[in-house]
């Protein structure tokens, strides 16, 4: 043959004796130069496709069957006829392995592994985009803050004993009922997140989620959350976290497009979650369980005056009331939270002095007021952006010292002062003692009468819940 070849490559899965087969059928067609050219290509070519067809179920090497230069079954002549037989039987087959035996599948399998494979894939993605939409939903950084305020408050609310399955609990429940309500938010918000630069990649107003899906996922969190916190803990903490959810998602969220009190009504919101978690603990709400919830509120109004004031313009032009867009100096918005930021100075002192706290955090507290208050300070006499920048990490400074100092200076039951029942035993103990006492002088010649030794008061007031009254001045 001469002239250029050209290279064509097939693959076959045939089994090992297919080999010896295939050559042997391709040297019967050099032999049979004798038969008519036509008729002996149409044999051989039947019989080659046979023994295809019977082999290619059976488990197999790769063969590779490859056209030399000049040489091989489907080369090509440079005669008139283009599909020469006689031609085409004289060229011998260059065959060549090109893997060796191992666990090969037939062609339909292959396919089929191929398209389980691609689902494989598409399922992955799916699970990763909603996910992240879940999480973004979900303001999951938020809600673990959330999660965290309502777990301090639990163990301050289970005195000297925790119990950690009701606490693993309760910070479920609670990132469940988040969860929900930060999504609802974003649902009512989507045409605000859409206008503001700051929101405007959200899962809603960037298309990634539909609306009804939001809904669906926040209605499932917040109904799975409610029931969670209402079978493992109490009643009363899964009203807490119900009304807290109606609060956030349907007050505070559209009165955010209404009017600027919205800072005070998400402080409340804010303020929840600890006494949910005490009352989970505890099973009831009680004077001392009033500190953490006031710590937060307090310190949700410089963090949010800070905020509101660095993103102005972001929220006028997602249309929302905010407290900074109608003060154009900023002189009342730092005002403000330098206000909230001096009302935190008590609270370390009433934490001890409430018998919840060592002394150590009443100073701790009081050295963090000061600290962000003089932030606060700052912003007042210079209003820039730096300031207020500044006065906003304070604020996410603030806060984790604080509750940590809680937790690290807690006081157990043991150290707390004696029960009322106790107390009220000994003052009765006493007071009969005392009456034996003046009836036995009493019934004695009054020349043998000695004055009574003085005794000190009955401190029955002086005890839970009202440690901070002073003892009762009994005279003579």
């Amino acid at each position: 043959m001469t002239g250029p070849v050209s290279r064509e490559t097939i693959l076959f899965s045939l089994c090992p004796s297919a080999v010896t087969k295939l050559s042997t059928t391709f040297s019967d067609c050099g032999r049979s130069n004798s038969l008519p050219g036509h008729a002996m290509w149409r044999r051989n070519s039947l019989s080659l496709a046979s023994k295809l067809a019977r082999l290619n179920s059976n488990p197999s090497p790769f063969i590779l069957l490859r056209t030399s230069h000049h040489h091989g079954p489907l080369s090509r002549s440079n005669s008139t006829s283009p599909a020469d037989p006689v031609t085409w039987s004289q060229s011998r087959p260059d065959v060549r392995f090109i893997a060796t035996r191992a666990a090969a599948v037939d062609f339909p399998a292959a396919a089929a592994a191929s398209a389980s494979v691609g689902k494989g894939k598409e399922v992955a993605e799916l699970v990763k985009h909603y996910s992240r939409c879940y999480w973004e939903l979900s303001k999951a950084r938020l809600s673990m803050l959330v999660v965290a305020t309502s777990g301090t408050g639990y163990i301050l609310g289970s005195g000297s004993s925790i119990d950690y399955l009701g606490l693993c609990c309760t910070c479920a429940g609670t990132m469940m009922v988040a969860a929900a309500a930060n999504s609802l938010n974003q649902v009512f918000e989507v045409k605000n997140d859409a206008m503001m630069k700051r929101t405007r990649l959200r899962p809603l107003p960037s298309g990634r989620i539909t609306r009804p899906h939001a809904v669906m996922w926040a209605s499932s969190m917040g109904l799975a959350g409610t029931a969670l916190l209402a079978c493992e803990t109490n009643m009363l903490a899964a009203g807490l976290a119900a009304s807290n959810l109606v609060l956030y998602a349907f007050v505070y969220t559209p009165l955010k497009q209404i009017h600027p009190v919205n800072t005070w009504v998400g402080a409340i919101v804010g303020a929840i979650p600890p006494l949910l978690g005490w009352a989970a603990a505890s099973g009831q709400i009680s004077l001392n369980s009033m500190v953490l919830p006031a710590a937060l509120y307090f310190w949700q109004l410089p963090h949010f005056m800070a905020l509101a004031y660095l993103c102005r313009k972001d929220y006028a032009d997602g249309g929302f009331k905010m407290f900074s867009l109608a003060d154009p100096s900023g002189y009342r918005t730092a005002w403000v939270a330098l206000r909230n930021c001096l009302y935190l100075l008590p609270l370390g002192y009433l934490a001890y002095d409430w018998g919840i706290a060592s002394g150590w955090f009443c100073v701790e507290s009081t050295l963090l007021a000061l600290a962000i208050s003089s932030t606060a300070g700052l912003f007042l006499v210079n209003r820039t952006t730096k300031n207020a920048r500044r006065m906003f990490h304070a604020s996410l400074l603030y806060l984790p010292v604080f509750m940590g100092g809680l937790l690290v200076h807690r006081r157990y039951d043991s150290e707390l002062s004696l029960p009322v029942e106790n107390s009220n035993q000994l003052a009765e103990s006493t007071l009969s003692s005392s009456l034996d006492g003046e009836l036995t002088e009493s019934s004695s010649p009054r020349k043998n009468r000695r004055p009574a030794p003085s005794r000190a008061p009955v401190a029955y007031a002086s005890v839970a819940p009202f440690p901070f009254l002073p003892a009762p001045y009994v005279s003579n």
